[in-house]
């Protein structure tokens, strides 16, 4: 049951005309009402012919009236609106139960509170089978206004109430994360320019499509100026940059101006601070073994940077700092992968956006390497070849399902939906992106008798997933992965023991293919030669000993007089 509050309005009486009138699409059945205030006197106009919508409308704004009759201030935002909708699937709902249904939730969002007798006029009005609309005048009898802080969030807990109460559908709860629905005036704009989104949606795509390009707010802007979207800056004496609005071009008002929209009013993490957070967090300083072991290609790079993230969830502002980044590199993929897995990859994108904020205040520094592999995906000039693009895909079904799991256990219904969602377009790319290299695979396999070997050693590496592995019909591309990185050097029961402990696999629908992306990533190289770099370490100390005597002389000479010097010559 969906019960959404609209805005504030001042005219009772088009409210009402709307109510009982035939609707936009002469939908509106029997319009009559169900509930109302307990001191309504008048009939329905629904029921009674004599009784008109005008004497209606005055009866409900009466104590508006004398409000503002007795101040200076005239109150002009007094209508309060609510259409309460039961979802497709539930029973059929009389009017009694709809009767109770309105009393709860004017009481809970604070227009009646029970029990009391003073509170502001309203009225339920139905005119269809699944839905009834709540109008109230939000001044009291005692000429107060209600408090309605937050009767969101009450009307929304309500609302899960009865939905237990009566047998319907049951949402999910929300936690005040969700981005703005468009309106029914954004929509039917859209529809009228022929538009394929609202502009409010549009211009989410196109900010979540810059962000892994920018490392601060300001590249942010200049990039989005750059993609066409128009930009108005707020900035303070000094130049500093203190908040933005964007537009889309064509988007006029009805003087012809251009409506522009700030950051917040387009997804409540998109507002300045929160992007600043994100973008300018200082990274921690690199040690340099780790910039000489880094991979040469940033798909690798990302692929690397996902495979530390199960390891960064412990902490929950870490954690959520980290599935914001996924979200940025899943777009960054998106971007810059080939154009026949675009499409899925740009829905995956879009799925995760509600995944990517919560409640949680993000530590930003936990996740600079992924934010930066990112950044260097969307900065790339050229695409990933076949295998680099399937362990990445690889990653990023790991990770989301990772991000997945956080979300249920920090009771993120919304979130984890969106993630369960994304996993779907991401299983599908991965499948899609590792069919030529399986087919390619499948070509070179192992003669019989290295199969039984490698089988041998599936089954010492990962005796519990052995039999899924070895039945899997990617288990002959497997075994050429295994033999390949046999000739380079690696043993394969120690690849195949790494890479199940980076991902379980209990629940990969195909083990096998898992494995393949996972070892054809970290045996990519040659394994290093121990007898070689023991080798190099002797020649390294074997030449370092003439230097360290050409050191120790040195000093020998400096700290001597010029006698002691001379005598030493001599002797």
């Amino acid at each position: 049951m969906i019960a959404a509050i609209k805005p504030a309005g001042a005219n009772t009486r088009g409210l009402l005309a709307y109510l009982y009138g035939p609707g936009r699409h002469d939908e509106h059945t029997d319009p009559h009402i169900v509930a109302g205030f307990a001191l309504l006197g008048m009939p329905d106009p629904g029921r009674d012919e004599n009784a008109t919508l005008t004497q209606l409308a005055r009866y409900l704004d009466e104590p508006v009236r004398l409000r503002n009759s007795e101040f200076g201030k005239k109150v002009t935002d007094h209508v309060w609106h609510c259409p309460v909708r039961a979802a497709p699937e539930d029973h059929h709902l009389s009017d009694t139960e709809w009767a109770e249904i309105a009393q709860r939730i004017v009481e809970a969002a604070g227009i009646a509170p029970a029990g009391d007798d003073l509170a502001c006029r309203w009225i339920a009005v139905r005119h269809a089978d699944d839905h009834i609309h709540i109008l109230a005048t939000t001044v009291r009898e005692d000429g107060r206004r209600p408090k309605l802080h937050d009767s969101g969030l009450r009307v929304g807990d309500a609302c899960r109430q009865i939905e237990k109460d009566y047998g319907l559908r049951q949402l999910r709860k929300g936690d005040r994360s969700a981005g703005r629905r468009p309106t029914q005036a954004e929509m039917h704009k859209a529809d009228r320019l022929g538009w394929e989104q609202t502009s409010r949606d549009w211009l989410q795509d196109r900010i979540r499509s810059a962000i892994p390009h920018a490392s601060s707010a300001e590249e942010l802007l200049a990039y989005l100026e750059a993609d066409d979207v128009l930009v108005k800056p707020r900035r303070g004496p000094s130049g500093d940059l203190l908040g933005y609005a964007v537009g889309r071009p064509g988007d006029l008002n009805k003087d012809g101006e251009q409506i522009f929209h700030s950051g917040g009013k387009i997804a409540p993490d998109l507002t300045l601070p929160k992007l600043r957070a994100r973008l300018e967090a200082t990274a921690p300083e690199e040690h340099p073994t780790a910039r000489r072991n880094r991979p040469t290609t940033p798909w690798h790079q990302a692929t690397e940077a996902l495979d530390t993230l199960h390891a960064g969830m412990g902490d929950d502002t870490h954690a959520q700092a980290h599935v914001t980044a996924l979200g940025d590199l899943i777009e960054a993929t998106a971007q810059k992968a080939p154009a026949h897995l675009r499409a899925q990859l740009r829905s995956a994108s879009q799925a995760f956006g509600r995944a990517q904020r919560s409640q949680i205040r993000a530590d930003s520094r936990a996740a600079h390497a992924l934010r930066g592999a990112a950044r260097d995906i969307a900065h790339s000039a050229t695409g990933p070849d076949g295998s680099a693009l399937a362990a990445l895909l690889a990653a990023l079904v790991w990770a989301t399902i990772v991000a997945a799991r956080w979300h249920e256990a920090q009771n993120h219904a919304h979130q984890a939906d969106a993630a369960q969602r994304t996993l779907s377009y991401l299983q599908a790319v991965a499948d899609t992106a590792l069919t030529p290299v399986l087919t390619e695979l499948g070509r070179h396999q192992p003669r019989d008798r290295a199969r039984t070997l490698l089988a041998n050693d599936v089954r010492a590496a990962v005796p519990d997933q052995a039999d899924r592995i070895l039945t899997d019909p990617a288990w002959p591309a497997l075994a050429t992965v295994l033999a390949d990185t046999e000739a380079r050097g690696h043993k394969p029961h120690q690849l195949l023991r790494e890479a199940a402990a980076q991902r379980e696999l209990t629940t990969a629908r195909q083990p096998a293919r898992v494995l393949i992306a996972r070892i054809q990533h970290t045996g990519r190289h040659p394994a290093p030669n121990r007898r070689a770099e023991a080798a190099r370490r002797r020649s390294a100390v074997a030449g370092s000993i003439p230097v360290q005597q050409e050191r120790n002389d040195y000093l020998l000479v400096a700290t001597t007089s010029p006698a002691e010097q001379q005598n030493r010559q001599r002797r």
